[in-house]
């Protein structure tokens, strides 16, 4: 024993490693944290490299401190983390009032531990599989299956346009009406079963899946469900159902595009006349571009910022003094007198509907603002929290459509395409992006199953929708490029038989939106 430690101090940098090796090796069996590990650093090597004088104390104290600094979290917020905050709040710009909204709107879910490096992988791998009811299994398997059927891509990127019998299926048969309660004539589906409707028409056609799903997510249905008083529910949500209307929402403005915020388009309280009688309301002027089915909708969901100049607002009114009273959402019909569509927008890659609102001096009721006048200045929220759906699903699940589309079809063709006498799939260069595309199939997957299993839970995860929507739409972005690099001049002439190319063209539309 003696001759054991004798070596042992005639060789002090192995004593030094032996110690720290033993020391990582309690950290990683008992999971300690790195602050103990900092301490146990400065209780045992420290003192033996002195003694050993290996090395001097000015540096091992140096060490020390930079250790502590990244190590210890009290020290690392006194002398790192807290002036470096300091330095970026003075760089950037105060949050005004509707970024302040966003990052509020919604949930804090499984994504508050992920952020904070603290991720409960158990609780995560413990979600259960989430599956269709009998009603929604039925759905998928008879109305979806034969509105799949019943188009064709290539020949609806020259037409244009759905034929008019494929519009009236889609509003026959509840494809308007996924999310809407069954008291109200609608399907009252899961969040899953929502996603496995868009992901298997949008697979079809991208044109299909965006005009089953806008009415879904950022549609009138959603907002007036949560929103909506009780004689705006029972007016719109049997008509929308029935497929009696075709919604559209205007948000999007000339000048305000993703800053959404800063719309212009605006809306004074006033009096006006509303069938022979002169009641309170708004008069409104918009100018809004790029809203989906804007050209065959007959009722428009409106986002505008409302202004009482002339404190015409009852006294007793939350907002009553004030002139801005913020972001509002309003419902109205087509046919309202100063209310016309422009002409048509065309999307890149797929033909959907897609066009201009213009609004001049059109008054309308307070009983048309979505939620009556007690709910005028909360547009802004509205929205937010109701982008969860459209984030957390449409536009995630059409990018998930893709991306396997890619995938089937892709690996098929590799299959039966040969050259130098033997399957392209068995060349390396081709294996590399199979291996590919099945990765970004699988990934996005996962991600409708995360954020749709949130939905169905109860939460409205802001965060992981909008995260979820990012990756998806790119990972299909992604899968198109590769899909038109392994067919080569297949995927590069337009044709009935090119199934590449649609989903390539129109992959910045949903990565846009």
């Amino acid at each position: 024993m003696t001759e054991y430690l004798d070596y042992l101090i005639q060789n002090p940098c192995l004593t030094l490693a032996a110690v720290f090796a033993l020391t990582l090796l309690l950290l990683a069996k008992t999971q300690t944290k790195l602050s103990y590990l900092w301490l146990l650093n400065a209780i045992f090597v420290v003192p033996l490299a002195l003694e050993t004088e290996l090395f001097s104390l000015q540096i091992l104290m140096g060490i020390e401190l930079f250790l502590g600094i990244f190590i210890v979290s009290g020290i690392r917020k006194i002398l790192f983390t807290k002036p470096l905050f300091g330095l970026m709040r003075k760089a950037l710009p105060p949050i005004g009032e509707t970024e302040r909204i966003a990052l509020e709107a919604g949930d804090v879910w499984w994504d508050a531990e992920l952020f904070q490096g603290n991720p409960n992988w158990s609780e995560l791998s413990s979600l259960k599989a989430m599956e269709l009811t009998e009603e929604e299994q039925s759905f998928v398997d008879n109305e979806v299956k034969a509105l799949c059927s019943m188009v064709n891509s290539y020949e609806l990127s020259q037409q244009n346009d759905l034929p008019k019998e494929v519009w009236q299926y889609i509003a026959d048969n509840g494809f308007w009406a996924i999310n809407i309660a069954k008291k109200y004539g609608g399907k009252g589906f899961s969040h899953y079963a929502h996603a496995i409707i868009v992901g298997k028409v949008s697979s079809v056609a991208g044109v299909l899946g965006v005009s089953v799903m806008v009415p879904n997510s950022l549609g009138p249905g959603e907002l007036l469900q949560k929103y909506g008083t009780d004689a705006q529910k029972d007016q719109y949500l049997p008509r929308l159902s029935a497929g009696k209307e075709i919604p559209c929402f205007a948000l999007t403005s000339t000048v305000a595009g993703s800053d959404a915020g800063s719309l212009v388009d605006s809306g004074v309280v006033c009096y006006g006349e509303f069938e022979g009688k002169e009641v309170l309301g708004m008069r409104l002027n918009w100018e809004k571009r790029y809203i989906t089915l804007a050209p065959v909708a007959t009722v428009i969901g409106l986002a505008f910022k409302a202004f009482d100049p002339d404190n015409l607002l009852a006294k007793d009114h939350p907002l009553s003094g004030q002139s801005d009273l913020g972001i509002t959402c309003a419902l109205i019909p087509r046919n309202t007198v100063g209310v016309s569509i422009g002409t048509r927008h065309k999307p890149i890659g797929e033909p959907f509907q897609n066009g201009p609102i213009f609004g001049k001096d059109v008054f309308v009721p307070m009983d048309w603002l979505i939620g009556g006048d007690q709910m005028i200045g909360h547009g802004w929220r509205m929205l937010m929290e109701c982008l969860s759906v459209g984030r957390g699903i449409s536009l995630p699940v059409s990018g998930a459509a893709g991306t396997q589309a890619m995938l089937l079809t892709t690996s098929a063709y590799t299959q039966i395409r040969e050259q130098f006498g033997l399957p392209i799939a068995n060349l390396e260069g081709i294996q590399e992006k199979l291996a590919t595309l099945a990765t970004n199939a699988y990934r996005a997957t996962a991600n409708i199953n995360l954020s749709t299993w949130a939905l169905d839970a109860g939460y409205r995860p802001s965060i992981i929708s909008a995260i979820v929507k990012y990756r998806n739409t790119s990972l299909m972005q992604q899968s198109a490029i590769d899909a038109m690099d392994v067919h080569g001049g297949r995927a590069v002439m337009q044709g009935p038989r090119n199934y590449v190319a649609n989903v390539y063209a129109s992959a910045p539309v949903a990565i846009t939106v």
